[in-house]
């Protein structure tokens, strides 16, 4: 029940200053409340133009300076990294043609060992041969030898078996007539 009785005092204090609610909305104290408020929006003002903005404004243009600065750091890098690559690249250019040289360059080395080798190996070849054919032709010379010799021997043994008179001279005639290439 103290929800609903008023404190007569208190409602005499209220009557008393002529304010029956919240003091902002007494309209006796409005331009006092404009002066402060004027007041205020300066100082706010001016501590805003003369110390935070010129600190916002000195960090914006830090940033702004530090960000052309790396983009122009990040070209300087980005040429270098090109010229870097260019100069891998006739690097690279470079070593091959001088494999591809040192490739020929062997080749032809090889090749000349390779031709001594077939030279000699010829001349070898051709040494032996010649040597085989003297062989062959001595061993034809010998078998044809041999060929007369048992030719005659045969020939006076027939001849003997027979009955005739075996005539050396006559039968060596007849084989070499035989016999002759």
């Amino acid at each position: 029940m103290a929800t609903t009785t008023h404190d007569a005092g208190h409602g005499a204090a209220d009557a008393a200053h002529g304010s029956s609610g919240m003091p902002q909305l007494d309209f006796s104290t409005y331009g006092n409340q404009i002066f402060w408020l004027l007041v205020t929006l300066v100082v706010i003002y001016l501590i805003l133009s003369r110390v935070a903005l010129p600190r916002i404004a000195g960090i914006l243009n830090e940033r702004q300076g530090t960000i052309t600065n790396d983009l122009a750091a990040a070209e300087d890098l980005k040429a270098k990294a090109v010229e870097a690559e260019n100069a891998y690249n006739k690097a690279l250019a470079d070593a091959r043609s001088e494999a591809q040289r040192i490739v020929a360059e062997t080749r032809a080395e090889i090749q000349v060992g390779v031709d001594e080798a077939i030279a000699k190996a010829d001349a070898e070849i051709a040494a032996k041969a010649e040597e085989s054919e003297k062989a062959i032709a001595e061993i034809r010379a010998t078998a044809l030898d041999n060929v007369k010799i048992v030719a005659s021997d045969t020939a006076s043994a027939l001849v003997a078996a027979l009955g005739g008179k075996d005539d050396t001279d006559t039968i060596a005639a007849a084989v070499a007539k035989r016999t002759e290439v």
